[in-house]
């Protein structure tokens, strides 16, 4: 059969666009296996979802067997723990489990699912929290946070719902950015001191967690709210939905007097010379070893403190550490003030005082020197501010020319384009900026991150330092692609720093007095 141009150019974009559905499936594991308490909700849970996953044309599989968390399991986009409950892997089950989140992959859990592996920290800490008890079932008010409307797209401020409402061992984690809250004078038995997070999502170990304690009647599973959140929070788990973006006009501001508001601590190993400070291995590089890791930063090497009516992020540099951004960030206009403070610590004591700002930041900690995310930095280096590195598995396209009697390669506009990447020897892992517009030391210097689809821009005080394309990272299964989204980070590396007026804009074009610098 002979076939017409136009049938031919038909039948391409056909079989195209069925293997582009085929593609964007979200793929979902659904596990209900208790060894512990047995809620009677379950099989309605389980033809619940069943439901919304033929509304949304979702593949899924159910189980109650631990043996299906071997390799089989990266196939799935999210896993959902309906109302699971005790101790159900192994070892090996468990390090299948981590390294699955670690792929960037999705978690949703209902209910129970933080009565489950109760003894085991990581999991505990993947979910944000870990049930203690409850009182009688009752009605409860919900209320919502700032983060709700956008992300859930529903507009009630508060609304009224029964069920067996959780108290937990101890405080939901301050890195998960909370959806709703129990308004506990609306009911009796609530144990958190008033601060009671019911509904939440966050980044955790390169992965998107979202956990609701709803689900343990099965009325429940009759409410158009309760479904609604729960859709959002499966199709956000699975990529599907953004984080909630910053405004295109008035910039959201990122430093307030709580640093938990908008941001992370990961805090590394500490160094062999770091003192007052327990069970430190007198012989780590501060590289190696095991990290303090989340929300555990008892040297506060990130505080927030005052100067006169300014918030001021003060980073002391004492351990390497990552002041890591709460959402997810694409398309946008990243403005910040820095200076150096005096203090320097090992390991650079004879090296130029370093920071940096990390921007696409994916996958776990630990990625880069036991630490810092996979991501593109901005490099903040006495004398080299705006400098590129390529950190963790990553790669751009830069137009470069040879500097420093040719070892290295410098940023110059309309040279010729090379690509950088890691794991390259220098000069093919890191490019240094244009020109150096740093102000004196001790001086705020007013830098900016522009990024915008696979391309990003470095400024240092109103002047463009480097311009980049061709973002990309390596995924887990050695995959390249574009790099557009991700986490900011600002790291701690050895030497004290400042922050203040930290602000985030949506930008939709690079702006005319940015352009005319390219």
């Amino acid at each position: 059969m002979k076939f017409t141009k136009p049938l031919l150019m038909a039948l391409m974009l056909f079989f195209a666009f069925n293997v582009f559905a085929k593609n964007n499936i979200l793929k979902v594991f659904v596990f209900s296996k208790t060894q512990a308490f047995r809620h009677k909700s379950i099989p309605k849970g389980i033809e619940t979802l069943k439901t919304l996953g033929a509304q949304n044309k979702w593949e899924m599989k159910f189980s109650e067997d631990s043996n299906d968390f071997n390799e089989s399991i990266y196939q799935y986009d999210v896993l959902i723990f309906l109302n699971t409950s005790g101790d159900l892997f192994n070892n090996e089950q468990k390090k299948t489990f981590q390294n699955y989140i670690a792929q960037g992959k999705g978690f949703v859990g209902l209910h129970a699912a933080t009565d489950t592996e109760k003894s085991w920290p990581w999991y505990g800490n993947m979910v944000g929290a870990v049930f203690n008890e409850h009182p009688k079932i009752q009605k409860a008010t919900l209320v919502t946070s700032p983060s709700y409307a956008p992300f859930m797209v529903n507009d009630y401020k508060t609304r009224e719902t029964t069920d067996e409402w959780y108290n937990f061992k101890e405080p939901v984690k301050s890195y998960v950015t909370v959806l709703t809250y129990l308004d506990e004078a609306s009911y009796t038995g609530g144990k958190m001191n008033k601060n009671h997070p019911i509904t939440w999502f966050h980044h955790y170990d390169g992965g998107r967690i979202f956990y609701t304690g709803l689900g343990h009647r099965e009325e429940q599973y009759d409410d158009a709210m309760f479904l609604k959140e729960l859709q959002n929070g499966i199709l956000w788990a699975g990529g599907k939905i953004n984080d909630p973006a910053p405004s295109t006009k008035k910039p959201n501001k990122l430093l307030t007097d709580n640093l938990n508001d908008n941001w992370a601590v990961f805090i590394g190993c500490p160094h062999g010379t770091v003192q007052n400070l327990a069970n430190v291995d007198p012989t780590s590089n501060g590289k190696t070893g095991e990290p303090l890791g989340l929300n555990n930063d008892p040297k506060e090497v990130f505080k927030m403190e005052k100067e006169g009516n300014e918030t001021i992020l003060h980073i002391s540099g004492e351990i390497y550490g990552a002041l890591t951004s709460k959402l997810e960030y694409e398309n946008y206009h990243l403005k910040l003030q820095f200076k150096w403070g005096d203090k320097i610590w090992e390991p650079r004591l004879k090296l130029p005082k370093d920071n940096g700002i990390l921007y696409h930041a994916n996958g776990p900690y630990r990625t880069f020197w036991n630490v810092w995310m996979q991501s593109h930095e901005f490099q903040v280096q006495i004398h080299d501010m705006g400098d590129y590195y390529a950190l963790g598995g990553v790669e751009a396209t830069i137009p470069l020319t040879p500097v420093n009697d040719g070892k290295l390669l410098g940023y110059q506009k309309n040279a010729p384009k090379q690509e950088i990447m890691s794991g390259k020897k220098t000069p093919f892992n890191m490019a240094k900026r244009g020109f150096d517009n740093e102000k004196p030391e001790g001086e705020w210097n007013t830098l900016e991150v522009y990024c915008l689809g696979d391309k990003s821009i470095h400024v240092v005080n109103g002047k463009v330092v480097m311009a980049l394309e061709n973002l990309k990272r390596i995924t887990p299964d050695k995959q390249e692609v574009a790099a557009t989204k991700g986490l900011i980070q600002i790291q701690s590396e050895a030497a004290e720093a400042f922050y203040k007026n930290i602000e985030i804009k949506t930008i939709r074009s690079f702006p005319k007095s940015i352009r005319k610098q390219l």
